[in-house]
């Protein structure tokens, strides 16, 4: 279908991305220059224009980035998948008051576009567990998305 539905997050996908969510994050790999496609669950939207992400430091992620901007976020949810495109660029590395090593991402959008395929929509949505100790995960989730809801750097 491939639909574009907005050059920036309509209010059903920003309140999906409010909270933490499941994405699929594409990026152009920095040797292969192939598509590259990765999880992420830490991601926030603090308005409709950008999204924020936290992945590790040293990921790969980060090398794809700061060698080529251009990125895609799947989003699976609201009954359908969208491909939400932009510029994405590290604003921190490592990011302030959060135990372990993360970068901090931010995505200007550029296009939303509809990419589910014609006569059929999402009836559920993908979700997860964390199969780390719960407090844990909830202290180090806490951390990193007060993180993410803040401006700029520390």
């Amino acid at each position: 279908m491939s639909d574009l539905v907005a050059n920036e997050l309509p209010e059903t996908l920003l309140a999906k991305l409010q909270k933490e969510h499941y994405v699929l994050l594409a990026t152009v790999d920095v040797e292969t220059k192939a598509p590259s496609v990765h999880t992420v669950s830490w991601v926030f939207a603090p308005n409709p224009n950008q999204i924020r992400f936290a992945v590790g430091q040293r990921s790969r992620i980060v090398e794809n980035i700061e060698a080529n901007p251009d990125v895609s976020i799947t989003l699976i949810g609201a009954g359908s998948t969208y491909a939400i495109e932009g510029k994405a660029r590290v604003v921190e590395k490592p990011m302030a008051n959060v135990q372990i090593k993360l970068a901090k991402v931010e995505v200007d959008v550029t296009a939303v576009r509809d990419v589910m395929f014609y006569g059929a929509k999402i009836d559920q949505e993908p979700t997860y567990v964390k199969t780390y100790d719960e407090d844990a995960a909830a202290k180090l989730d806490n951390q990193v998305m007060s993180a993410l809801k803040k401006d700029g750097t520390a």
